[in-house]
Parts: structure tokens; sequence; C-alpha cells
């Protein structure tokens, strides 16, 4: 059915729980398996075109009670659940951001499943706890990162499973910082700050965290600041909360928001956070890769008023999901909210506070060695060669931003900062917005179900946008092109079929 096809003759005795020989004769056949997905995928549809329920009709009620052969499983892989799968790593994958893969990452994945170390404590594996401690400390080096982010003072880095969980752990230790000063009663007065292009993890972690929603202030952006956050209206919420006898405890401000890559003015929110003595967290989950780039480091100046920083290693940094960098200035607000010492757990090291153990920094009590893929990046890549690649993705849509401008059909809706452009079928002058939106809306959908990319949408000012985001590791000029290509005969068609 596609293009792809794998080795046969495998051995014919009975798989073991481990065993070398197999796993070397096994794991080769999947790594070919694998490469020869690679090597083919663009001959996927980008979108996967199944509809809901699909995959029950094709797989059996209950499991084998036999062992199957590995054949059978890849022959079920191939004809069954990859028609399923929407291809992230495909050349034209553009929609929402980035989830990159990359032969370093790979590698470290593979290596992480075979040690499966279960990383809770330092005594549990201590290279699982000081290789985490290092590659964070080498991160923030890139960045350019505060001192007080390091981990050879009170703050340092750990390694979360996504943004979402990043910032819900510094909510609930902005939190309880908070009531262990004002008392649990004062729950009910704390107030969380942020814009309306804020992540919608915010609102989650408000509703885990026990913060009342009409609590939460979402203050309203608009195109004259490119949606970013005016620090005059978070001004007016505090003042107004403060008179009303409530308690602002947590902003969030945003590096690259994720509908148009805003940027939030760090320094001047940071300021007004510290002089009312609330946490300021600074989520850059999707822009944070571009600023290890010199050109790019701008956009997070004023982070060393934050008190912790997000950024999201898999989505544009060639490692593999999941591997969400977190940041805080003071680890002991985290662990004083999060930690538990059970008597199982107990050791000499962590008895004693000479180790760091990561499973005070987190939500859950595992965690897999997820530091060893984001070392074999930085180590088999090198951070120039990191640099290129954000780079190129940027050049591309800087070009891409610059074919729409000239088509007069088009429209950039806001300005490009990194490798995102924000576009729409212009509306022309006897069209209404419900008209434009309801046609870039049937654009959307032309484009996606054509299977040849896959981009996504966000709505700014009332106006359905159009998102295309570059940043897949096999994406190159052509297929930005072919992309760009497709949408403009699709809306050519469109606009043909209004004019009838």
């Amino acid at each position: 059915m596609y293009a792809f096809k794998m080795e046969n003759g495998s051995s014919n005795k009975a798989l073991k729980p481990m065993d070398s020989e197999q796993l070397r004769e096994y794991g080769h056949r999947m790594v070919n398996f694998i490469a020869d997905y690679y090597k083919t995928i663009e001959t996927f549809p980008v979108l996967s075109q199944v509809q809901p329920g699909y995959l029950h009709n094709l797989l059996p009620d209950s499991a084998p009670e036999q062992p199957e052969t590995l054949e059978q499983v890849l022959d079920d892989v191939k004809e069954k659940i990859l028609p399923g799968v929407t291809h992230w790593q495909s050349p034209s994958f553009f929609a929402y951001y980035p989830a990159n893969s990359s032969v370093a990452g790979f590698l470290g994945e593979m290596l992480s499943a075979a040690l499966n170390i279960v990383g809770f404590s330092w005594v549990s594996s201590p290279a699982a706890t000081e290789l985490e401690m290092i590659v964070l400390d080498w991160f923030a080096k890139l960045l350019n990162l505060p001192e007080q982010f390091l981990s050879r003072g009170n703050g340092g880095g750990v390694i979360q499973g996504t943004a979402s969980e990043a910032i819900l752990v510094v909510m609930i230790a902005a939190r309880d910082k908070v009531l262990r000063s004002l008392g649990k009663k004062a729950l009910e007065k704390l107030v969380v700050y942020s814009s309306d292009q804020t992540h919608s993890s915010l609102q989650k972690a408000c509703q885990l965290a026990g913060i009342h929603l009409e609590n939460c202030r979402v203050l309203k952006t608009d195109s004259s600041t490119n949606y970013a956050l005016r620090p005059e209206s978070l001004q007016e919420a505090v003042s107004k909360d403060l008179e009303a006898g409530l308690i602002p405890f947590f902003l969030c401000g945003t590096v690259g928001t994720t509908s148009s890559t805003a940027v939030d003015p760090l320094a001047a929110l940071g300021k007004m956070a510290k002089s009312n003595e609330m946490w300021f967290h600074v989520d850059a989950a999707y822009a944070g890769s571009a600023c290890i780039c010199p050109e790019y480091r701008q956009y997070i100046d004023g982070v060393e008023t934050a008190d912790s920083f997000n950024m999201n290693a898999h989505k544009w940094f060639l490692t593999n999901f999941d591997c969400s960098l977190l940041w805080v200035k003071d680890r002991y607000a985290l662990t004083e909210a999060l930690s538990t010492n059970p008597e199982f757990l107990k050791n000499k090291a962590s008895q004693a506070n000479l180790v760091v153990d990561y499973k005070d920094w987190q939500i859950p009590l595992g965690r897999r060695f997820r530091s060893l893929k984001l070392w074999m990046v930085l180590r088999l890549y090198g951070a120039e060669t990191l640099k290129s690649y954000i780079r190129n993705h940027i050049k591309l849509a800087k070009d891409l931003q610059q074919l729409v401008s000239q088509d007069p059909n088009f429209e950039v809706v806001t300005p490009r900062i990194f490798s995102l452009v924000c576009f729409r079928i212009a509306a022309v002058d006897n069209d209404d917005e419900k008209t434009c939106n309801n046609l870039n809306r049937s654009l959307l959908d032309a484009v996606n179900s054509s299977g040849k990319l896959f981009i996504s949408h966000t709505s700014l000012s009332g106006k359905f946008v159009l998102r295309l985001a570059i940043g897949a590791p096999l994406t190159e000029e052509k297929h930005v092109m072919d992309a760009w290509k497709v949408i403009q005969e699709e809306a050519s068609f469109l606009l043909a079929s209004q004019v009838k």
C-alpha cells in the first residue's frame, strides 16, 4: 500500500524478555524499518485522512494468546497504523509548531530506553541526575541566562515533560510561597495575570493549582503591539485587584506566542512583577531555541527579572519529544512545594542534602533519562550547527513572507519574527469579515485535505488566520515553495468560484 518494504528472514526462536543477540537482530530490523519510513515519508499524506474510529474496525477485540512475528506486527503498522498517523516529521508539516526528531535525538532515546532507569533521586541513578544538571547549565549558557539560573547556586534547571508541566510546577511553588506567609485562607484571593495570547496550559495550571478561575486575569491584546501584552494593561488590572483586597501572585509572560509569535516586554513586566511581589514566569516554549543565536537573544532581554524560564528543546532543537527545559532562580521554592520523603526512598546522600533529587522538582515520582538525548544533540551537532539549522528555517519563513506580500490575493496579518508566517486571503472592499473568514476556513480545509501539506490556523482580532510554521528537520526551500504553490492554486479556485 505504501512505498517502503522491510526485510524478511527472522529467526523462528521464541522472543525472550531480554536477550542481547535477539535485541541485535530485531533492533537492526526495526532501525531499517524506521530508516525506510523516513526515506519515503514524502509519499504519505501529511495530515491523516482517516475517519474517527477507523482503527477499531481493523484490529481484534482482544490481545493475542500466542506470540506473533515481528513481520506481522510491522505489516499491521504499514497497513493499519500509518494511515492514521499525521506525519509530524514530514518536510511539508507546517502546522502548530514543529516537534523535531533527529539522528542524535533518536540515538539518545535508544540509549535511554536501553538503560531504562527510573531516576527519581540521585541514588537511583547518579549519572541521570548529574548529567541533567550539567546539560541544563550548558544550555543556560548558550542562552546567556543569568547566573542565578545555574545549578551552582540556589537555582538550576530541570527537564519536564512539557511546558504545561513546567508552568504548573512553578505556579504551585509560587502559590505555596504566598500561602506559607499569609495562610491557607488566602488561596481564594490569589490572582494570576496573562495576556489573551498566553498558551491555554496556563488556564489548566490554574485549575489544577486551585486558583479560582474568576481570579485569572486574561488581558486583551491587539495589533497595535503585535499582540504583545501592554504593561499599562497589567498595571491597571493589578491596581484594581489590590484595591479590591485581592493578592496578585503570578504573572506569565511569553516569548513567541502560539498564535503569532508575539513577544511580551519582559523587562517592563518583570519590573512590575517585582514591585508587586509576584512570581514572574517566562514561557519561551517555541522561540527559546532561536535565542541561542546572538541576533535573536534580544527577544529574551529582561529574563533577568524572571523567577522561572521555560523552553522546549523538543520543538525546534532537534531533540525528540519529550524534553521541556525549566530553569528557576530558587530551587527551594519548588522543593518545599513538591517534595515528599517516604521511608522507602530515604538514603544517606539525600538526607545529608549533598545531592539534587529531581522527584521534588516535578509532579510525578518517576522520570526518564531524558538528558541523554539533549546531551547527544549538543555534542553530535555542536552549537554552531544548531544555530545554522535555526537560521535556515527563519530565512525560509522570511522568503515565504515576501512571497505572500507580493501576491495581491493575500495579506500578512502580523509581522514575522521567527519562522512562523501568519497570513490569509485578503478581504476585498465589499467583503464583510465573516465572508472573508469563511473563505479562509475553506482554504485551510482544501489545502489540508490535499494531503500535500498541513497547516493550522488561529484567530487574531476576529480574523481567521492561517499559520505556516517552518521547522521540520527535513524541510528545504523546495518544500516551502511547493506548499505556497498549493495554497495559491487552492485560493485561486476558491476566489474564482466566489465570483461565479
